[in-house]
């Protein structure tokens, strides 16, 4: 095995570097670009289980994988234990995902409501039952991404990695903040230490990684097996190539110029359109296309023309523009 790889149950990943589940935002054309760019291990947005339990057309569609996404963990969302069970078994059997992931750290109101995502932390009794059962009925590895805790007064991740681990679950990832914290304040990288020095299967760390210096504090500071990285290579995926470079060898890779930059937001547009046509495509390229511009000169202003395209060609007619006007900057710089 690569010299930085590990194993979740009997699936290998080569880097160290996991891109984090992101709803509306980690379907096919997403996932195949982190992967282009160097991740090692990258995860779907949640599904629901009750619309796997209903046949819901658009939930099955998102279970697809393509052929170039693995190793892959398709995420599930959910509480009752007979429709988890059962949306668990559809993805072992029916679909090509390498990794079955519950999540246990959605904060997001609509999902805590159902009882689902962190809200399954403040019943962890129920949690490590549902998850056990889940175990139970699949053949492909389980895992679980969770939270500290659901505030500063109720942290219980050891406790619940520690059971978890007990009914087999394969690998954990822990994101340092509580549900209350949503993605405000700081993550606390103590408690996942906490959770990898508590457990002997592999833990993900997750929260607050921007650049390979973080990505190797938190594997030097919590023992973890892995970093897991969200909303910083929104419109960046150089950042996980970099991650990647700087913790095999303690280098940064050259800047990227305006062009690559350019060509990779076109490029993520096209992908999306060939997913969902170019009506919806385009309209969920706008946030990506604000990303990708994000710290470039009078960016304020390309962001609010972004935001409004409505076709391929806005998008072309608006970058091409600005590429003219900017021809004179130098081909790398540190935009």
């Amino acid at each position: 095995m690569p010299k930085h790889s590990w194993k979740i149950g009997d699936i290998v990943i080569d880097n160290q570097v996991v891109i984090a589940p992101m709803a509306g935002i980690s379907n096919p054309a997403f996932r195949v670009i982190c992967k282009q760019f160097g991740a090692g291990l990258i995860y779907t947005e949640m599904v629901s289980d009750k619309a796997l339990y209903y046949d819901n057309e658009k939930t099955i569609g998102m279970t697809a994988v393509e052929e170039n996404e693995h190793p892959l963990a398709l995420q599930l969302f959910g509480h009752d234990i007979e429709t988890m069970v059962y949306a668990a078994k559809l993805m072992d059997e029916k679909t090509n995902c390498d990794i079955i992931d519950i999540n246990m750290g959605c904060p997001v109101t609509k999902i805590v409501k159902s009882n689902a995502g962190s809200a399954l932390m403040k019943d962890p009794e129920h949690a490590i039952a549902m998850v056990k059962a889940v175990v139970e009925n699949v053949k492909k590895p389980v895992t679980v991404k969770m939270r500290i805790g659901w505030d500063l007064e109720h942290i219980n991740c050891v406790e619940l990695a520690k059971g978890l681990e007990a009914v087999g679950v394969a690998a954990i990832a822990v994101h340092g903040r509580t549900k209350k914290q949503m993605y405000e304040g700081h993550a606390d990288w103590s408690y996942i230490k906490m959770v990898k020095d508590a457990v002997s299967i592999p833990v993900i760390g997750n929260g607050d990684i921007h650049c390979g210096e973080d990505a190797k504090r938190m594997l030097e500071e919590t023992g973890c097996d892995a970093v897991m990285v969200g909303r910083g290579v929104l419109g960046d995926p150089w950042l996980i190539k970099d991650i990647v470079a700087y913790l095999e060898c303690g280098e940064h890779l050259e800047a990227v110029s305006l062009q690559e930059k350019f060509a990779m937001a076109r490029l993520h547009a096209k992908r999306l359109m060939d997913l969902k046509g170019e009506h919806i495509g385009i309209r969920e390229m706008r946030g990506h296309a604000a990303w990708y511009v994000k710290g470039l000169p009078k960016s304020h202003r390309l962001k609010d023309a972004l935001t409004k395209i409505a076709s391929y060609q806005d998008l072309e007619d608006i970058l091409s523009a600005y590429e003219k006007e900017y021809a004179a900057y130098p081909q790398k710089s540190d935009f």
